[in-house]
């Protein structure tokens, strides 16, 4: 029988968790003006990679036009309460864990707010995924398949995974991922 890597284990490990917090009403709240956010985030810890289980909602993808819109699950296992307050970092790995293309851009229009998550609550972001810029975009050849998303919580240098096989460029240039809001309490879905 073949071993699991650990970055398989963790994806595993992280699913069965996630279906598991599901069942756990999302009671994440989020501060509303963006100096009380600030307060919030700073008298809570804030969520680490290791405390977090990140995910992608592929049932509730929706789009058109060349981009698919996806929900980036973030699900509190630490066991006690934590913040989030911005962007994450997202980009595309292949089975090595080697980067695939540039990283996803953020969306800056948008205000952040802290959103405060408790023992296993949910947050999430939207993932924009444009696949018209993949097979059309000079400088994306050769076209390789992503196996996992590498997620860097906002503030945070250590990455959590979350697994999603979806065709990406192989180097650096075109952008085919964005993120269009800060993270936001609840679980996302087909409508936001």
């Amino acid at each position: 029988m073949k071993r699991l890597s650990a970055t398989t284990r963790r994806v595993i490990a992280v699913a069965a968790a996630v279906v598991a917090g599901l069942a756990i009403s999302s009671a994440a709240y989020a501060a509303t003006s963006s100096g009380t956010a600030r307060a919030a985030a700073s008298s809570v810890p804030r969520c680490t990679a290791f405390g977090l289980g990140a995910w992608i909602a592929v049932g509730q993808g929706n789009g058109a036009a060349g981009t698919i819109y996806y929900p980036l699950e973030f699900t509190n296992l630490s066991g006690h309460t934590c913040s989030l307050y911005g962007f994450p970092g997202v980009s595309a790995v292949d089975r090595n864990g080697h980067q695939l293309g540039s990283p996803a851009n953020w969306n800056h229009a948008v205000t952040p707010h802290a959103v405060i998550l408790a023992p296993g609550a949910t947050a999430h972001t939207m993932l924009a995924y444009h696949d018209a810029a993949v097979s059309t975009e000079p400088g994306c050849d050769p076209v390789y398949s992503a196996v996992l998303l590498r997620i860097y919580p906002p503030g945070e240098y250590s990455a959590t995974y979350a697994a999603f096989d979806f065709e990406s460029c192989s180097h650096a240039g075109p952008i085919y991922m964005s993120i269009n809001e800060p993270i936001i309490p609840g679980v996302g879905t087909i409508n936001g």
